[in-house]
C-alpha cells in the first residue's frame, strides 16, 4: 500500500520530485492530458447542445494504460495529491484525473509547483488546497468555444474552398496577417527629401525652417534649400541633460516569446518546450532541480523569497549603487497573476554555473532569463544627452549625442541591448562651424512591415487575443496549415490563407474579429473568477453563431475544383483534383455518376531512416508543388519537415542533421557543420 500518491503530468518531472519527498510518495505521470471531448453526437462536437452545453469525455487515443495503471496507483493509496500545472489548464487536467479515475473528494488534495526545488516542492505538498471548480469551468468553456469553431468552420471552408481549418483566435490571427499584407499592397510611396551637414566628428540634419516643421517633398525644395544656405553654422543652442534608462520588467510568457525570437533567432514553440525542460529539472550532477519558475504566466510579480536575496546578490557582486526598485505595472484586464514572472528559482545559479550541464540552446535561453531577472532589480543606467542645434540663414539642423555615465542594470542585461556611445566635441553658443560637404538624398515613405513572429505574438497580447500560452501553437498551425509562409522572416499570407480570411469575413464579420475575441476572453475570465456562468456564456454565443453557419453553408459559393487538363478514360469528363481523407488525388468531375479515380504511380525518393518510426524518409509534395520531407508510414507517422533531412546525426545533441539555406545544420539545436 503507497501511502501518498503525487500525479504530475511530465514523466521527468516526476523523477525530480519523487527524489525530493522520499519513500513516503509515490510519484506518477498522467502524460499529459487523458480525455478529451468526444467526436459523437450533434455535428461530431462531442457536445450535448440542447442539453446545457454537457459534454462528453473519452480517452485520448493511446492513454488506456496510463489511465489502467493510475486507477492501481489511486487503488493502492491513502491519499491522492493532484499536481498537475499551475494554470487553468492544469487545474483542468487535475479534474479529469479524479473524475476519470474517481478518486474521491476526502481522498485527494491539490498541489501547486510553481518550481521544482526541493523546499518549495516540500511545501506546496505542506500546504495543499482542492480543485478550483471555477478554473475548470473556464478551461472547459474555452475547449467547448474552440471545438463548436473549429469543426463548425473547418466543416464549412473545407466543403466550399478546400481550406484545412478555422479557430476562433487562429482565425483572427491570420486576419491581422492577411490585413497587413493588404495595407502593403495599397500603400502608395510619397517621395521626400532630408539634407545632412557633414562635420569631421559629427552629422547635423535639417529640421526646421525657422520655427516651423520642414517637409522637402521633392528634389526642387531640396535644392532651394542648398541654394539658400552657405558653409556656415552657428551654434544656436546647446542643451545637456541627465536621463534615466530603465530597465524592462522580468519576463512574462509572451515577453520571453518576444525576446527570444529576435535576440536568439527562437520561433515560439522552441522557447516554450525548452522553458519546459528548464522548469521541470535539469540534472546538475549532485542534484536535480528546476531552474526557472513556471513559464506561463502574464504576472510580473517577483516574490520576498527571490528579491531579497537576488538584492543582497547585487550589492555583493556589483555594488550597493546597482541595487535598484520593484517596478510597479499597473494591472492589465487580461492578466491572473496567479504565480510570479518567469524567474531563475536561484539567484546563485548563475549561467556559467550550470552551462556545462545544458545543451546550447538552453543555456542561451536561461542566461537570457536569469540575465533578464537580475537586471529588472537593478538600478537605472544613467546617460548624459546632447542636444545642439545649428543656424544657417535661419535654417535648423540638429545633432544629438550621448554618454553612457552609470551603466545601472546594463552591467548584467548589455549584451541584449544596444547602447552605443556617441561623443560630441565641446562647443560653444554662438561659434561658428565650417563645412562644404552637404549631403541631400531621395527617400519613399515605406509601408508598414510584415509581422516576425515576435510583432505577431506582442501585436495579440496587447489586442487581449488568446492566451500566451496558446500563442506559439496558433502560429504554429496556421503555418503547417499553408495559409502564411515566410519572406525573410515575417508572415506573408498563402493564397489560401486570403481566401479563407476572406470567406470567413464574408459570413462572420462581426464574430472573427479582434473586438469579439477579446471580449469572448473576458467572458472566460469572469467564469474564472465565479462572475458568469459557464454554459450562459457557450449559449449567448451558440444562439447567434449557429444560424450563420446554416446560413454560410447555403449561401457560400462553392469553389470549383481545379482541372488538371486531362480527361476522364471512363466517361470523357475532365479530371479534377480533389481533397480526401489522406491529401490530394485526382478523380472525375462527375462524380458521383462516374467514380473513376486516377492511381497514381510515384517514385519513392527515399532520404533517410524515419527518426520517428521504422518507416522511410521519402520526398514529397504539396498541392502547389513545394516540396517537403515526410515518412511513408503517414498517416500513421506524421514525421514531416521543410528542410531536407540527412542520414547523419548532430556530434553536440544526436538529433537529425539538416540542410537549410545551402547549409547543414541541426534540427533541434544550434549547430552549424
Amino acid at each position: 500500500m503507497t501511502k501518498n500518491l503525487v500525479i504530475v503530468e511530465s514523466p521527468s518531472k516526476s523523477k525530480t520530485i519523487e527524489k525530493y519527498l522520499g519513500k513516503d510518495y509515490k510519484v506518477v505521470s498522467s502524460k499529459g492530458h487523458i480525455r478529451d471531448l468526444a467526436t459523437s453526437g450533434k455535428f461530431g462536437l462531442g457536445v450535448d447542445i440542447d442539453n446545457g452545453f454537457k459534454p462528453t469525455y473519452i480517452p485520448i487515443k493511446g492513454k488506456t494504460n496510463v489511465v489502467r495503471e493510475l486507477k492501481k496507483d489511486v487503488k493502492d493509496s491513502d491519499l491522492v495529491y493532484l499536481a498537475s500545472d499551475p494554470d487553468r489548464e492544469g487545474e483542468a487536467i487535475a479534474w479529469h484525473l479524479k473524475d476519470t479515475l474517481g478518486i474521491k473528494d476526502n481522498n485527494y488534495k491539490r498541489v501547486l509547483f510553481n518550481e521544482i526545488t526541493k523546499d518549495k516542492v516540500i511545501n506546496a505538498i505542506d500546504n495543499p488546497t482542492v480543485i478550483d471548480d471555477n478554473l475548470v469551468k473556464s478551461q472547459e468553456t474555452r475547449r467547448i468555444l474552440d471545438r463548436i469553431i473549429g469543426f463548425r468552420l473547418s466543416k464549412l471552408l473545407q466543403s466550399k474552398i478546400g481550406a484545412k481549418s478555422a479557430g476562433r483566435v487562429q482565425s483572427v490571427a491570420l486576419k491581422l496577417i492577411v490585413d497587413r499584407e493588404r495595407e502593403i499592397e495599397a500603400f502608395i510611396p510619397e517621395e521626400y527629401w532630408t539634407i545632412i551637414a557633414k562635420f569631421s566628428e559629427y552629422e547635423a540634419k535639417l529640421f526646421k525652417y525657422k520655427d516651423d516643421d520642414i517637409e522637402l517633398k521633392n528634389e526642387d525644395d531640396a535644392n532651394k534649400v542648398l541654394d539658400s544656405i552657405d558653409d556656415k553654422y552657428i551654434v544656436e543652442s546647446i542643451e545637456k541633460k541627465a536621463r534615466n534608462k530603465k530597465s524592462k520588467f522580468p519576463f512574462i510568457t509572451s515577453t520571453l516569446q518576444q525576446e527570444a525570437s529576435t535576440k536568439l533567432g527562437f520561433p515560439a514553440r522552441k522557447t516554450m518546450s525548452i522553458a519546459q525542460k528548464l522548469y521541470e529539472g535539469i540534472d546538475l550532477g549532485d542534484e536535480t532541480v528546476g531552474l526557472i519558475t513556471y513559464m506561463r504566466t502574464d504576472s510580473i510579480r517577483l516574490s520576498d523569497d527571490f528579491v531579497n536575496p537576488a538584492r543582497k546578490y547585487i550589492e555583493k557582486e556589483y555594488g550597493k549603487e546597482y541595487v535598484g526598485y520593484i517596478k510597479k505595472s499597473k494591472k492589465s484586464d487580461n492578466v491572473q497573476d496567479a504565480h510570479e514572472a518567469i524567474r531563475p528559482t536561484s539567484v546563485l545559479r548563475e549561467p556559467k554555473k550550470v552551462k556545462q550541464y545544458l545543451k546550447p540552446d538552453e543555456f542561451k535561453l536561461y542566461s537570457l532569463i536569469y540575465k533578464r531577472t537580475i537586471a529588472s532589480l537593478m538600478a537605472d543606467a544613467k546617460v548624459n544627452q546632447t542636444t545642439i542645434i545649428f543656424d544657417n540663414n535661419d535654417y535648423k539642423f540638429k545633432t544629438t549625442g550621448q554618454l553612457l555615465i552609470f551603466d545601472g542594470y546594463l552591467k548584467v542585461y548589455k549584451d541584449y541591448e544596444d547602447s552605443e556611445d556617441k561623443i560630441l566635441p565641446e562647443l560653444k553658443e554662438k561659434e561658428i562651424k565650417e563645412t562644404k560637404d552637404v549631403e541631400s538624398t531621395q527617400h519613399f515613405t515605406k509601408p508598414p512591415a510584415r509581422y516576425t513572429e515576435a510583432k505577431l505574438i506582442k501585436e495579440m497580447e496587447e489586442l487581449g487575443i488568446g492566451r500566451p500560452s496558446t500563442y506559439a501553437q496558433i502560429i504554429d498551425t496556421i503555418k503547417k496549415r499553408n495559409y502564411v509562409e515566410l519572406v525573410e522572416k515575417k508572415f506573408k499570407p498563402t493564397e489560401m490563407g486570403i481566401e479563407t480570411t476572406d470567406k470567413l469575413q464574408e459570413f462572420f464579420s462581426d464574430l472573427i474579429n479582434v473586438e469579439y475575441t477579446k471580449n469572448m476572453e473576458d467572458d472566460l475570465d469572469n467564469i474564472a473568477d465565479g462572475k458568469e456562468v459557464w454554459n450562459k456564456v457557450l449559449e449567448d454565443f451558440y444562439k447567434i453563431f449557429e444560424p450563420r453557419v446554416k446560413d454560410a453553408f447555403t449561401d457560400m459559393e462553392k469553389k470549383a475544383p481545379e482541372e488538371t487538363g486531362e480527361t476522364c478514360p471512363e466517361c470523357g469528363s475532365p479530371l479534377v483534383i480533389r481533397n480526401g481523407k489522406y491529401g490530394e488525388f485526382v478523380a472525375c468531375s462527375n462524380y458521383p455518376t462516374c467514380k473513376y479515380i486516377k492511381k497514381e504511380k510515384k517514385e519513392e525518393v527515399v532520404i533517410m531512416d524515419c527518426p520517428d518510426c521504422d518507416g522511410k524518409i521519402i520526398e514529397r509534395k504539396t498541392r502547389r508543388g513545394k516540396v517537403f520531407y515526410g515518412c511513408n508510414n503517414y498517416p500513421k507517422c506524421k514525421f514531416a519537415s521543410w528542410d531536407k533531412p540527412l542520414d547523419e546525426k548532430c556530434p553536440e545533441c544526436g538529433k537529425y542533421l539538416v540542410e537549410k539555406d545551402g547549409k547543414i545544420k541541426c534540427s533541434e539545436c544550434d549547430y552549424v557543420k
